[in-house]
C-alpha cells in the first residue's frame, strides 16, 4: 500500500485536534491564540521530518538517489564518477636570454580565464617552452594553437603575451549525476560478460569527458574491435588525437588479450536540411535550428541511419512552429560507415 505524505494543512489539523482531545474545552482553531501557534509549529515541525524521509526513502534505491548517496551506490558496484580534467597545453614565451620563468606564474586568456606554469623554464635563444594547464577544469578553458595569453604580472626580461604552440590535454567537468545514473543502471542491467560489446562500451564511457559510444565487432577484420566515440561537453563533440591516444590506452588495459582494439573518433557527415515553416519568424527559425541539434545529439551514430520522419518531429516540437514541409533531405539520411550525421546548414524558404 503506498504511503501518501501529509501536507502541511493536513498536519496542522492533526495537531489542533491532539491539543483539543488532550485538553477538553480548548479551541486551538481560535486565531494568534497560543494553542493556534503552537498547533503551527508542530504542524511545521512534522513536515520538515516527513520531508527528509521523503528525502532518504528516494536514496534508498540508485534509480532515484542522487549527489553522495547516488555516488556511494555506485561505488557498491566498482563505478566511480568521473573526475574534472584541467586543460593543459605548451606556450611559447619570449625574452631576454637566461631570464627564468617560475613553476606557479600564471597567465590570462582575453575572457579572462586563468592558467599557470606547471614547470620552471629559462629563456634560451630567445623563447621558451612552457607547460600550463587551466586553474578550473572543464571545456571552457581549452586552447589552441595561436592563442595569446598574457601574464598576470610582469617578469623582468620576459615579454607578457604567450602564444599558444601546442594544444594537450583537452578538459571535462565532473560527471553529472544523469551520465552516472546511466552508468550505473547499464551495469546493473547488463553485468560484464568477459568482452562483450557492452563490457567495451562501458570501459570507454568511463573514461574522463566520453559521453557517448559505439563498438564495432570484427571492424578490420576477425579479432579486432572499433569503438568510435564522442564527447558531447565540447562545441566539437569529435574527439582530438590526445583523447584517442588517452581512451586507446585505457582499453588496451581492459581487454581480453585475444582482442585488437581500434578507438578512432567518428567523421562528421553534414546533414544540410531546407524547410519551408509557417510562422517563418526569426524565434521559430532558432527553435527549429535548437531542435534539430539536440535530436541529432541524442540520435546520432556512426553509420546510423536519421530517419525523415523523425527530422519532422525535431520540427514539429519546435516552440511557436504551426506548420512545416522538408524541402531536403527528400529521403532518410544513412552516412558511410564510421561517419556520424551532424547539423550541416539549416535554411529556411
Amino acid at each position: 500500500m503506498p504511503f501518501n505524505r501529509p501536507t502541511l494543512s493536513e498536519l496542522i489539523e492533526r495537531s489542533r485536534g491532539d491539543i483539543e482531545t488532550r485538553l477538553p474545552g480548548a479551541d486551538s482553531a481560535l486565531r494568534h491564540s497560543v494553542l493556534d501557534v503552537l498547533a503551527r509549529m508542530h504542524g511545521g515541525a512534522m513536515s520538515g521530518v516527513y520531508g527528509y524521509l521523503d528525502f532518504l526513502a528516494r536514496q534508498i534505491l540508485p534509480d532515484t538517489a542522487d549527489g553522495e548517496f547516488l555516488a556511494r551506490h555506485a561505488s557498491n558496484w566498482g563505478i566511480r564518477r568521473k573526475a574534472a580534467v584541467t586543460a593543459t597545453a605548451t606556450a611559447t614565451a619570449t625574452g631576454v636570454n637566461g631570464t627564468a620563468i617560475a613553476a606557479g606564474t600564471q597567465a590570462l586568456r582575453v575572457d579572462g580565464q586563468a592558467y599557470r606554469v606547471t614547470a620552471p623554464a629559462t629563456i634560451a635563444a630567445g623563447t621558451a617552452a612552457l607547460s600550463i594547464e587551466a586553474i578550473e577544469p572543464g571545456p571552457d578553458a581549452d586552447l589552441t594553437v595561436g592563442t595569446v595569453l598574457t601574464l598576470s604580472s610582469t617578469i623582468v626580461g620576459v615579454n607578457a603575451a604567450i602564444t599558444v604552440s601546442a594544444a594537450g590535454t583537452a578538459g571535462a567537468l565532473e560527471e553529472d549525476d544523469a551520465s552516472l545514473l546511466a552508468r550505473l543502471l547499464d551495469r546493473i542491467r547488463t553485468p560484464p560478460r568477459g568482452g562483450s560489446s557492452n563490457d567495451y562500451r562501458a570501459w570507454a564511457l568511463a573514461q574522463p569527458g566520453v559521453t557517448r559510444a559505439w563498438v564495432y565487432p570484427g571492424w578490420m577484420g576477425i579479432g579486432t574491435v572499433g569503438v568510435a566515440f564522442v564527447m558531447d561537453q565540447r562545441e566539437d563533440i569529435i574527439p582530438l588525437e590526445a583523447d584517442i591516444d588517452a581512451v586507446q590506452a585505457a582499453l588496451d588495459i581492459l581487454r581480453p588479450v585475444t582482442a585488437e582494439v581500434v578507438v578512432f573518433a567518428p567523421t562528421p557527415a553534414p546533414l544540410d536540411i531546407v524547410v519551408r515553416v509557417v510562422p517563418n519568424t526569426p524565434a521559430v527559425r532558432a527553435a527549429i535550428s535548437a531542435e534539430l541539434a539536440d535530436f541529432l545529439a541524442r540520435e546520432a551514430e556512426p553509420g546510423g541511419t536519421i530517419h525523415l520522419s523523425r527530422i519532422s518531429e525535431a520540427i514539429s516540437l519546435a516552440a511557436g512552429e504551426f506548420s512545416h514541409a522538408i524541402e531536403l533531405p527528400d529521403t532518410d539520411f544513412t552516412p558511410e560507415p564510421g561517419h556520424i550525421a551532424s547539423l550541416g546548414t539549416v535554411t529556411f524558404v
